[in-house]
């Protein structure tokens, strides 16, 4: 809704809880704008953007024993072929469902949809590796179909679950939640931005598993909580344990990266972030904001305006961008980072 409104068109939203899923409607609008927008600034809650048409039935009326939704989905294709904002080529076509208890079960026709269309796309010219626009498929349930486009570089994984490696003896799951923050908000960079040698603080550190992430990549951590470490990471070379709170402790020194996953207030959060990057104690952040479970959104931008205007006002160029990713739960996870070129002048 707020990347339609930026791009002048007001759009109405047609979905409903506990689908898995959210959909708008517009009477009029630009697509590729709208992609371009989507790309430019990810929505805070939605793993991934797809503009298109629908919903299409595509079970026929007299439906056989094996009914063919073939057909119906090439003629949605073709019709939305003809619209030059989402012709081919494309670099892909992805089927995919709703992330729902209900929509797991629509997994194995999704795969086998998506085989199917994938070899008759590619037969006929209109898959194209390293296209910029992607061909999306999302089944609503087995005879509900919407088909749009996505840019390929806004849209990394189907249903936007990145596939991460193994945690292996993280001492926690919530190694995951960093893990895939680095994966989605560093991209290409990970090994430019996050690399062995550097020095990071891990804030509210306890049990572990964020200091793990970070100290497996080769960077020295100092972890900071009164709670213990456990595990491996408890005697990893890499990691200095300090016994401390992580809302006002400050190292000599100014570091590289900070994690914070402490549980706090969403806000208090927000401003010790602020303060370690308009200050010049760290270059880089990434933390996670837990949110009440009233008013999500409202507190996202209350957050977000919080860190904006520490930042303004302390004359800092920082890319900022706030994201409920896959592995998150009642929370969203942020990633801030200093303009390599540094003070406003």
């Amino acid at each position: 809704m707020r990347a339609a409104a930026a791009v002048g068109t007001p759009a109405e939203s047609t979905s409903s809880r506990g689908t898995g899923y959210a959909t708008a409607s517009a009477a009029d609008f630009d697509a590729s704008a709208l992609r371009r927008e989507v790309a430019c600034h990810a929505p805070v809650f939605a793993r991934s953007v797809v503009v298109g048409t629908g919903p299409h039935a595509i079970l026929p009326d007299a439906s056989p024993a094996r009914p063919d939704r073939i057909a119906a989905l090439l003629a949605a294709i073709d019709a939305l072929a003809d619209d030059a904002a989402h012709a081919p080529p494309w670099c892909s076509v992805w089927v995919e469902h709703p992330d729902s208890d209900e929509g797991k079960g629509l997994s194995k026709l999704a795969r086998a949809l998506q085989s199917r269309l994938d070899a008759m796309l590619r037969q006929s010219g209109r898959i194209e590796p390293g296209a910029g626009c992607r061909l999306h498929v999302f089944l609503a349930d087995g005879a509900t179909a919407w088909v749009g486009t996505s840019d390929a570089d806004a849209t990394r994984w189907p249903m936007g679950i990145p596939r991460l490696r193994r945690a292996g003896p993280a001492p926690s799951r919530s190694a995951q939640k960093l893990a895939e923050a680095i994966v989605v908000f560093l991209g290409e960079r990970e090994s430019e931005l996050l690399r062995p040698g550097q020095r990071a603080v891990d804030l509210g550190a306890a049990p572990g598993g964020w200091t793990w992430v970070l100290a497996s990549r080769g960077l020295k951590v100092v972890a900071v909580d009164n709670g213990p470490l456990k595990g491996e990471v408890a005697h990893d070379p890499l990691v200095r344990h300090l016994r401390a709170d992580g809302l006002t402790w400050r190292p000599p020194r100014p570091v590289d990266w900070l994690v914070c996953d402490i549980v706090e207030r969403p806000a208090r959060i927000a401003e010790v972030v602020a303060a370690w990057m308009a200050d010049g104690v760290a270059r880089r952040a990434i933390f996670n904001l837990k949110l009440p479970m009233k008013k999500r959104y409202d507190e996202v931008r209350r957050c977000e305006g919080l860190i904006v205007e520490r930042l303004r006002a302390a004359g800092i160029r920082a890319t900022l961008s706030l994201r409920h990713l896959y592995h998150d739960r009642e929370e969203i996870t942020g990633f801030v980072g200093r303009d390599e070129s540094g003070p406003r002048p």
